[in-house]
C-alpha cells in the first residue's frame, strides 16, 4: 500500500510539474503588432501595473501643455513605455512579460483633437514584436476626453506574468 501511495504522489508531482512547464501562448497574424489572444497557463503570477503617464521632460514649457511631457503622442508614448519597463524591472520582469495592454489617448490639439494612433504605434513598435523582443501583448487603444494631468496625451496600463519558480525535486537517497 505504501508503494501505491508513493507512486500516486510521484505521478501527481510529475503532472503538476508538466503543467507548469507550459509557456505563455500568443496567437494572431504574424504581421500584426498585437496578439489576438494570449493564453497564460497555470503556474504564473500576474502583475497589474497601474496606468502610467508620461514623465515631465521640459519643466520650462508652459504649464498644462503637451510640451511639458515631450509634446507629441509619439514622444509621450515612449516615455510611458520606459516608465512601464522600469516598473516591471523592479519586479524582475521585462516588456516581453506583458500579456495585456490598455492604451488611452487624448486627441492631439496639433491634429485638431484627433488621436495620433500612428505616433503611438511608432513608439510601440520599437519595443514589441521586434527581433530583440518578439512578444506582443493583446491590446486595446481608445481615445478619451482627458487624462488626469493637463497636457498628457497618453496613459498605459498593463498586466504582465511571470512563471512561478518550482522547487527542485529532492534527490533520492542512494541505497
Amino acid at each position: 500500500m505504501k508503494k501505491l501511495i508513493i507512486s500516486a504522489l510521484s505521478f501527481g508531482l510529475l503532472m503538476a510539474s508538466g503543467a507548469q512547464a507550459q509557456e505563455v501562448k500568443r496567437t494572431g497574424p504574424a504581421e500584426s503588432p498585437i496578439s489576438t489572444v494570449v493564453t497564460v497557463p497555470p503556474g504564473y503570477t500576474t502583475y497589474y501595473v497601474s496606468g502610467l503617464v508620461p514623465p515631465v521632460v521640459d519643466k520650462t514649457a508652459p504649464a498644462g501643455t503637451a510640451a511639458v511631457f515631450g509634446g507629441s503622442t509619439e514622444v509621450q508614448t515612449e516615455g510611458v513605455i520606459l516608465r512601464i519597463k522600469d516598473a516591471l524591472a523592479a519586479e524582475g520582469l521585462g516588456l516581453g512579460d506583458i500579456v495585456m495592454m490598455r492604451v488611452y489617448l487624448v486627441g492631439d490639439p496639433a491634429l485638431g483633437g484627433k488621436l495620433d494612433f500612428g505616433g503611438m504605434m511608432k513608439s510601440y513598435k520599437k519595443y514589441f514584436g521586434t527581433a530583440e523582443q518578439p512578444n506582443k501583448p493583446s491590446r486595446v487603444t481608445t481615445q478619451v476626453a482627458a487624462l488626469a494631468g493637463e497636457g498628457m496625451l497618453v496613459e498605459i496600463e498593463v498586466q504582465a506574468v511571470k512563471k512561478i519558480a518550482t522547487p527542485a525535486m529532492p534527490k533520492k537517497a542512494k541505497k
